[in-house]
C-alpha cells in the first residue's frame, strides 16, 4: 500500500498516454511499431477487461518483495520492521510510488537492476525458485522496453568486473530469453526478427537532435536522394518533436501531406542515416552520449509522469472500449483526469531531491562502517544500473525525468537497507 499511495490519493492508477497504447496492444489486439509487445499482455493477464487496479497490484507485490529480498541478503535477514521502514523511506522521500502507482513498463526498470544483481552476486543466498523466478521476472522485465537491454548488459559487465563468472551467466540468461521473446514477437507482428524493427528511427531522432546526423544529411543531400534530403533546413529539431510532432518531417511530408505511421515508413532510411553517420562521426556521437547521459543523471523527476496530457485521446478511449463503464467513470473521476494531480504533489520535490543528494554519502558510510565484498558489489552494481539507465534513456532517446525518476529511487532505499543493523 505505502509503494502505490500516489494512485489512492489520485484515486485511480497512474497511466501516462502511452499505456493506451500498451492496452490497445491486447484488446484491439495491435501490434504497435514502436513498442515491444510484452506490458500489454502482462496488464491483460491481471485486468482482463475488469479493473486496471488489479495490474497495479501486481506491480505493488513484485516491487515489494524483491525490496524484501534484497533486505533479506544484505542484512542477513529480513524482518516486518526493517521492510516497513524500508518501504516508508521509498514512499515519503523517493519517486519509487510514482513509478509502482504508474501502468508503464518503466516499472521494471528498477526491478531488472535488482533481479540481476541478486542473481549475479547473491545467488547462493537464495532458494531455488527464488532464482528461477527472478530469472523469469528479469527477461520479462528486460523485453517490456528496450532501454532495459542495455541495463541488462551492463549488470553482466559488472559480473564480469567482479569475477563472478557463474553469476554473470545467472544474469546473462533472463538476458538471452527476452532477446529471444523480442525476436520472435517482433518476427510475427512485423516479419522482421529484430531487437527493434524501426528501432533505427529513435536513434535517428536523438543524433540530428545533438548534431552530427543533420550535418550528414545537409552533406550529403540532395545526392544522398533521402526523403529527408526536403526537410535539411529544417534540421536539427527537438527529438520528441522530430518523431511525434504532427507537422514534423516524420509525420508530414513536403507537400503538406499527414504521413500514417511516419516513423515505422523512415526507419530503412534511418537506418541508413545513422551507420553513416556512426561511421564519419564517432566522436562527435560518444560526446553527445556522455553529455547527454550526465544531464539525464540529474534529471530526475515526477512532474511529467502526473498531467493529463493526451489522455482523453489516447487512454481514454481504450478504458471505453476494453472495460465496463465504471471503469471509464473512475478514470475520468480522478485528479490525473481532472488536472489536479501535479499541484497536489508538488511539495514532494524538494524531499525526492534532497534523499537523492544524501543517498551515495550514506551508501559510502554504511559500506565503511560495515562492508563485505559482497555488499559493496551490490551497492557498486545498483550505482551502475542507475548510470547505465541515464545512457540508454537520455543519451540514446532524450533527457526527461521520468526517465531517471524510475530508477534513481534505488539509492535512497539501497542506502537505508545497508544501514540496517545486520542480523546474525
Amino acid at each position: 500500500m505505502l509503494l502505490v499511495w500516489p494512485a489512492l490519493l489520485n484515486g485511480y492508477p497512474l497511466v501516462f498516454s502511452d499505456t493506451g497504447g500498451f492496452l490497445h496492444q491486447t484488446i484491439g489486439p495491435l501490434m504497435l511499431w514502436d513498442k515491444p509487445w510484452v506490458y500489454g499482455p502482462f496488464l491483460h493477464l491481471f485486468h482482463w477487461g475488469v479493473t486496471l487496479w488489479l495490474p497495479l497490484a501486481a506491480q505493488a507485490l513484485i516491487v515489494s518483495h524483491i525490496l524484501w529480498v534484497a533486505q533479506r541478503v544484505l542484512c542477513g535477514g529480513a524482518t516486518g520492521a526493517g521492510h516497513l521502514g524500508v518501504c516508508l523511506v521509498a514512499a515519503a522521500l523517493t519517486t519509487a510510488p510514482f513509478t509502482v502507482a504508474m501502468l508503464m513498463p518503466d516499472v521494471f526498470a528498477p526491478v531488472v537492476v535488482l533481479a540481476l544483481v541478486l542473481l549475479a552476486f547473491t545467488a547462493s543466498s537464495l532458494s531455488r525458485a527464488e532464482r528461477v523466478w527472478f530469472s523469469a521476472l528479469a527477461a520479462l522485465g528486460i523485453a517490456s522496453h528496450l532501454s532495459h537491454v542495455p541495463v541488462a548488459l551492463a549488470m553482466v559487465g559488472m559480473a564480469i568486473l567482479a569475477g563472478r563468472w557463474r553469476g554473470a551467466v545467472a544474469a546473462a540468461v533472463p538476458l538471452v530469453a527476452a532477446v529471444v521473446v523480442l525476436l520472435a514477437t517482433n518476427g510475427v507482428g512485423h516479419g522482421r526478427a529484430a531487437l527493434s524493427p524501426h528501432g533505427a528511427a529513435f536513434l535517428l531522432a536523438r543524433l540530428q537532435a545533438d548534431g552530427p546526423a543533420s550535418e550528414v544529411i545537409r552533406a550529403r543531400c540532395p545526392a544522398a536522394g533521402w526523403y529527408l534530403c526536403a526537410f535539411a533546413d529544417r534540421l536539427p529539431m527537438d527529438a520528441n518533436d522530430f518523431l511525434w510532432a504532427p507537422d514534423s518531417p516524420v509525420n508530414r511530408d513536403a507537400e503538406g501531406r499527414a504521413r500514417f505511421l511516419g516513423g515505422a515508413l523512415l526507419s530503412p532510411e534511418a537506418g541508413e542515416i545513422v551507420a553513416v553517420t556512426l561511421r564519419e562521426h564517432p566522436v562527435a556521437v560518444a560526446v553527445a552520449i556522455l553529455r547527454n547521459t550526465v544531464t539525464q543523471v540529474a534529471t530526475a523527476g515526477i512532474g511529467d509522469t502526473l498531467g493529463n496530457d493526451h489522455l482523453a485521446a489516447a487512454l481514454r478511449p481504450r478504458i471505453l472500449e476494453g472495460f465496463p463503464a465504471r471503469e471509464v467513470a473512475a478514470f475520468d473521476a480522478s485528479r490525473q483526469a481532472r488536472g489536479t494531480l501535479p499541484e497536489a504533489v508538488a511539495w514532494l520535490a524538494p524531499l525526492h531531491a534532497a534523499a537523492l543528494l544524501a543517498a551515495l554519502p550514506l551508501i559510502c558510510l554504511a559500506l565503511w562502517q560495515r562492508g563485505g565484498r559482497t555488499r559493496v558489489w551490490f551497492a557498486a552494481a545498483v550505482v551502475v544500473g542507475v548510470v547505465a539507465n541515464a545512457t540508454a534513456t537520455g543519451g540514446l532517446s532524450g533527457v526527461f525525468p521520468r526517465y531517471q525518476a524510475r530508477v534513481a529511487w534505488l539509492l535512497p532505499v539501497l542506502a537505508t537497507m545497508l544501514l540496517l543493523r545486520r542480523r546474525g
